[in-house]
């Protein structure tokens, strides 16, 4: 086996949340001249592997930025998978180097997720994955859809739309009694959850959280003077999905609470909701043992804390509606002011997208009952999703 020594592209130190900036040219570079060195079928195919995912794993496969860590683990975990399930799963003999990986080797790992029944949701993650591994080696369009291998859309395309309730209230939790014995027994998970309980924040939002240095006064969010809602608001952004900032009013007594404690928890005005002396990622170790203690899992009571999001979301649904949610068996609405109560929930739970809405609150009932009279339109409203 042949041995390298290789240094990525792109600063490493100096910075702990290095920002390479992509350039094609260098990339081509390093196919051509680096990996050039290495003819297929004289080194290791997982050196080979190992190579492009130093180079090429922090670059986002659309966009001119680097993707999260969680991502990068991820997707360098897959991609080694991937090729020891070819010999180990698949039963090919030889592991193939990457630059000759076909398509017959992705139809024989598909069969091989088909027998597993992975969810769909998975699936597409795959494919993200191996398209990105195509666009590193300069084969854009190399991985064709999941249904060229003959998957049914069910197997791989993911539901936009929740088909059922999955909030805590909905499992029969009493959220502010499980709450409050978190809080005796762990303040800092419990302060967590009474931001999730009552601003909708993601787990990671929750803990990166500073709740002294995160509110704002209205004239400091640059929104439109029609939309005050309050006089403060929280500034959101720290472990947001792609960096996106959103503001959200402090306007009911419950949120006005929910910060007061986290403050309280927190004490210094530069704190975060985190254990201090801890990791974000030995932080989010500590959440979850907590929530698994206290039996707040999937496995435990069919609910997970993205529950505590969903509602969030629902209640925020039916404050706006003035009806519950399609997801809760509401009566209908009208369309403004369905509309205006989705992206309203949207906006709270950090999308931009008004449909991101109907994960959280289910789809419109107005649609859902047409549909069931023109089986043509419930067709299509599926394949949309």
């Amino acid at each position: 086996m042949i041995r390298f020594s290789y240094r990525p592209a792109g600063r490493t130190s100096g910075n702990l949340n290095p920002q390479p900036v992509r350039r094609p040219d260098k990339d081509q570079w390093f196919l051509t001249v680096i990996l050039g060195r290495y003819r297929p079928g004289e080194v290791d195919p997982l050196c080979v592997l190992e190579m492009l995912i130093k180079h090429f794993n922090t670059q986002h496969t659309a966009f001119e930025k680097t993707v999260s860590f969680k991502t990068r683990r991820e997707r360098a975990q897959f991609l080694r998978r991937f090729f020891r399930d070819l010999s180990g799963k698949a039963g090919f003999k030889t592991l193939p180097d990457p630059r000759n990986l076909g398509v017959r080797h992705v139809r024989a790992m598909v069969k091989v997720w088909q027998r597993e029944k992975l969810a769909p949701a998975t699936v597409q993650t795959y494919f993200s994955f191996l398209r990105g591994l195509a666009l590193w080696l300069g084969k854009p369009g190399f991985i064709p859809s999941p249904a060229y291998f003959g998957m049914e859309p069910s197997e791989f395309r993911r539901s936009e739309v929740a088909q059922s309730d999955k909030s805590w209230s909905a499992a029969g939790i009493d959220i502010d009694g499980l709450i409050e014995k978190v809080c005796a027994f762990d303040c800092y998970v419990g302060a967590s959850l009474k931001l999730i309980r009552h601003f909708g924040l993601r787990r990671k939002e929750s803990i990166m959280f500073r709740p002294h240095r995160c509110v704002v006064p209205f004239e400091a969010t640059g929104l439109d003077p029609l939309e005050r809602e309050a006089e403060e608001y929280i500034s959101i952004k720290a472990g947001a999905k792609g960096g996106r900032k959103r503001f959200i009013p402090l306007n009911t007594s419950e949120r006005k609470s929910a910060l007061a404690y986290a403050q309280a928890v927190a004490g210094d005005t530069d704190a975060h909701m985190g254990q201090p002396g801890y990791s974000l990622l030995q932080n989010m170790y500590r959440f979850d043992y907590v929530m698994k203690k206290f039996g707040a899992t999937k496995r435990l009571s069919g609910v997970s804390v993205h529950g505590l999001r969903h509602e969030a979301m629902i209640e925020h649904y039916q404050q706006q509606a003035g009806e519950p949610p399609p997801v809760r068996g509401g009566n209908p609405v009208s369309r403004e002011k369905d509309v205006a109560a989705r992206l309203s929930a949207s906006k709270l739970a950090g999308h931009n997208r008004m449909r991101a809405a109907s994960a959280y609150v289910g789809k419109p009932v107005a649609i859902r009952r047409h549909a069931q009279k023109n089986p043509l339109v419930q067709c299509a409203d599926q394949d949309e999703s």
